[in-house]
């Protein structure tokens, strides 16, 4: 991994993967969205038919994913393309006719799109404002073939899109995964959040591997890169997605989160905004929980072209 910064030009091992993640909340709460920048993409039913041939290139498996939440409704944006579409340095990333460039103040993305299943275009300019640091990394299995970076876990997100015409700002997140195999191959499930503590940012992971064992990670992350750990919280149960997906989270007692809204509802993967009490305060976390036994099933693949459209 890149020691600092946001590494995109990370060398990716074949049937390996690295995404750039990228939410934000308005501070009204009125809007949210999500932007994933994947090269190997985890979740492509192609890329998966491609390493049941063999050692197959995540190159030639890229997507920019994007997610709108809130007043303009709800738009998801996530073409394939193959390396041809790809180009990138150390600190930008192009991936069609999107891209993202880092400097020394934060990230600009530039976001050209078109949506699925319904046709629409999502244009313009996300730009995160924080210094992406990178040097904090974090192994998620036993042998270390995953690792996860927060890159700016606390910033400011300014939005000015032209299509939708949309302009808002709020708290934000950036972060960064790599791995040297698909994720189903390591781990069962795992449930991930972020919450805005006014000061930093604190951060969840629970992991169930596939080997049978854990691995639990509790961060309160600043915006000038200090990271401290923090005891872990009680397991708070959250209801399950309309598709069944398990979810929870941590929270100062079992009881203390609810789910405020269901971002997205899928046969293996649950997005959702999430209000809980945690450290003693009422915090609100974009929140996730992913089945990658789910994710497994064919019956899910067969699902995926129709979010996952690819373009040669």
């Amino acid at each position: 991994m890149h020691p600092r910064g946001p590494g995109f030009a990370v060398d990716v091992t074949p049937d390996g993967y690295v995404w750039w993640y990228v939410d934000a909340l308005s501070d009204d709460g009125r809007h949210g969205l999500t932007v994933i920048a994947f090269i190997g993409s985890v979740f492509s039913p192609y890329y998966a038919a491609a390493r049941r041939r063999g050692a197959a290139d995540p190159r030639a498996h890229c997507a920019i994913n994007v997610a709108l939440y809130g007043d303009a409704g709800h738009r998801w944006a996530m073409t394939e393309r193959s390396a041809g579409a790809l180009t990138r340095t150390p600190t930008m990333l192009q991936i069609g006719p999107s891209s993202l460039a880092a400097d020394a103040n934060g990230l600009t993305l530039h976001i050209d799109e078109v949506t699925v299943p319904w046709p629409s275009r999502i244009r313009g300019t996300i730009r995160l404002h924080a210094p992406l640091h990178g040097d904090h990394v974090e192994t998620l299995d036993a042998a270390g073939r995953h690792r996860w970076r927060p890159l700016a876990p606390h910033a400011r997100v300014e939005v000015k899109l032209t299509a939708p015409a949309l302009s808002w700002s709020g708290h934000g997140y950036c972060d960064s995964n790599a791995g040297d195999a698909p994720l189903e191959d390591d781990f069962r499930e795992w449930h991930w959040s972020r919450a805005d503590a006014g000061d930093a940012a604190l951060v969840l992971y629970d992991i169930a591997r596939r080997d049978g064992t854990t691995r639990s990670l509790q961060l309160r992350c600043k915006a000038d890169g200090t990271i401290t750990r923090f005891d872990a919280p009680p397991v708070a149960t959250l209801p399950a997605s309309r598709w069944g997906v398990a979810r929870s989270t941590r929270a100062d007692t079992h009881d203390g989160a609810r789910v405020v809204q269901s971002l997205e509802d899928g046969p293996f993967y649950a997005r959702s905004v999430v209000a809980s009490r945690l450290l003693g305060r009422e915090v609100t976390a974009v929140h996730e929980s992913l089945s990658l036994d789910r994710f497994r099933a064919r019956w899910v693949q067969s699902l995926l072209p129709f979010r996952m459209p690819r373009r040669r």
